[in-house]
Parts: C-alpha cells; sequence; structure tokens
C-alpha cells in the first residue's frame, strides 16, 4: 500500500489519508472521522450541518478546510 494514499482503521472503519511528501503531514477525510465519532447515517451532511454552524458561531478553523480528491467507495477520486 501506498504512504501517500493510505487507509487507517479505527473502531473498525476506514478512515482515508493522504501523506503530502513536501509538508510531511497527513490530512484525514473529515467526512470519514465524522462517520466513526458520529456513528451517523449520512456523515456528509452530519459535517455539511455542522461546518455551517461553526462557521455562523465564527470559527475560522472551519475556513482552513480545503477539499482534497480521495478515492470513494465506488473507486472514483473525489473531492472529500
Amino acid at each position: 500500500m501506498q504512504k501517500e494514499k493510505s487507509i487507517v482503521l479505527f473502531n473498525q472503519q476506514q478512515v482515508r489519508r493522504h501523506w503530502d511528501e513536501e509538508k510531511e503531514l497527513w490530512y484525514f477525510s473529515v467526512v470519514d472521522i465524522v462517520a466513526v465519532l458520529t456513528e451517523s447515517v449520512n456523515p456528509q451532511a452530519y459535517w455539511r450541518k455542522l461546518k455551517e454552524r461553526l462557521k455562523k458561531e465564527g470559527n475560522e478553523t472551519v475556513t482552513n478546510c480545503h477539499g482534497l480528491k480521495m478515492q470513494a467507495a465506488d473507486g472514483k477520486m473525489r473531492l472529500i
């Protein structure tokens, strides 16, 4: 498995991650983490609503969350 695009398991659920060689940082799929932590049926909708609420509160960390293309369940690379 490539270090750049590997999947880790947390509580027996997949969490997608991406290694940035230049910055030497791991990037994780927030949607996957939300799914693990909340056990939501629709983690994408959960994250969208949470992000909306955080922005209304003036939380600036949400504005720094940029999407990365990661492999989706259907095998296609999608912006996550």
